[in-house]
């Protein structure tokens, strides 16, 4: 737990523009001036110390070809309410908004609606957390740091 705090402290500004871009390449392989011209650093040398940071803190590794690969993936910050699969990241939430929306789809279609207090109260329920968690997917999504 105190690595990773020390991680936090050290992983911010353009080194964690670096981290977040090799997560979106899906772990690499990334050359330095890629990375420059990607993340439009003046020049390749910043690119090489973001990169050599990130080498020093264990998150990524170097090959003989000079290029760069994420060896570890961590959970820091607004990153811990996001997944990656692949090389697309997504905030957390859509799964449970995917999830009540079918339910409530569903029990739309496969329940009669006779308008008792029972369908009600359900279809209340159901289509709050539906809206609840579609909201926080979109706030989410809007606050992504990539």
């Amino acid at each position: 737990m105190k690595e990773e705090a020390s991680i936090e402290a050290e992983l911010k500004g353009k080194t964690l523009l670096t981290y977040l871009y090799l997560l979106r390449r899906g772990g690499g392989p990334v050359g330095v001036r890629e990375l420059q011209r990607a993340l439009k650093f003046s020049s390749p040398s910043i690119a090489a110390y973001h990169l050599n940071k990130l080498l020093n803190l264990g998150l990524v590794e170097k090959n003989r070809s000079g290029e760069y690969y994420l060896k570890r993936e961590i959970k820091i910050g607004i990153l811990t309410l996001f997944t990656r699969i692949g090389s697309i990241i997504i905030p957390r939430y859509l799964f449970y908004s995917v999830l009540f929306t079918t339910m409530l789809i569903l029990y739309v279609l496969l329940y009669p609606q006779v308008g008792t207090i029972h369908n009600i109260i359900a279809l209340i329920f159901i289509s709050l957390a539906s809206a609840i968690f579609w909201y926080e997917t979109i706030r989410l999504w809007r606050r992504k740091p990539f």
